[in-house]
């Protein structure tokens, strides 16, 4: 269940714990944050860390971030580029993590997710009780709303750091996963037992939004599983 589409102050408000003198907020994970040592490497400080469900979205890989190609695990040539949002989709489900966070790493959430849209949303346990509060969750944006309401450097300057690549766009429908972030979010969902993994699986599209992941992986093969991540990210991205 979703609260609109909230600036960051809104979604940030609304996900706070009532009653909390330390000042912790509730976030969403849906793709690396599936994995908790992967959360605790820009959240080393998160609490609570559990299983949950969400009703009304799917997961969808739609988004270009710098991080990929910085750390060399884009691949230009074959447009296997794309991280993972999420986006409204009625009669879909997704099994999820919540962590609560204290709000002195908020900069660093920001940091992390500054493409993303903030919704404040409402998760369910996985036999179907509603959390008391709720949680801030990284939606599917626009480059339109991106640049309108977030980018104040605009976005010229913006895409320079994608430097010689001719990154011209963040949220795309024609790119593919990024292969050794796909691997690491199969592994993360898998390690939260066989429903979380084969949630993951139907429930997870291309930017195409018709082939699943399970699909996806009956196309391509079990190359992708065997794509080792890089020294630098083998604790991130290592399921």
């Amino acid at each position: 269940m979703g609260v609109g589409y909230p600036d960051l102050d809104e979604a940030l408000a609304l996900a706070s714990l009532p009653g909390d003198v330390d000042g912790y907020i509730s976030i969403c994970g849906y793709g690396s944050l599936l994995s908790e040592k992967s959360a605790r490497s820009t959240f080393p400080h998160l609490i609570n860390f559990r299983t949950a469900k969400l009703t009304g979205f799917r997961r969808l890989f739609s988004v270009v971030g710098s991080f990929f190609f910085t750390q060399a695990i884009a691949n230009l040539k074959t447009q296997e580029i794309a991280g993972l949002s999420v986006e409204p989709c009625q009669g879909e489900t997704i099994i999820i993590t919540v962590f609560d966070i204290k709000k002195s790493e908020i900069p660093a959430f920001i940091k992390r997710e500054r493409e993303y849209g903030f919704l404040a949303v409402v998760p369910e346990s996985l036999d179907g009780k509603p959390f008391t509060n709720p949680a801030v969750l990284c939606a599917s944006y626009t480059d339109e709303e991106f640049f309108k309401f977030k980018c104040s450097e605009g976005r010229e300057m913006y895409f320079q750091q994608y430097g010689e690549y001719n990154i011209h766009k963040i949220w795309r429908d024609d790119a593919l996963p990024c292969r050794v972030y796909l691997r690491h979010c199969v592994l993360a969902a898998k390690s939260l037992g066989d429903e979380a993994y084969n949630n993951f699986l139907d429930h997870t599209f291309i930017a195409d939004r018709k082939t699943t992941i399970r699909q996806y992986f009956e196309k391509m093969g079990t190359s992708i599983m065997e794509e080792e991540p890089p020294e630098s990210l083998k604790t991130r991205y290592g399921g």
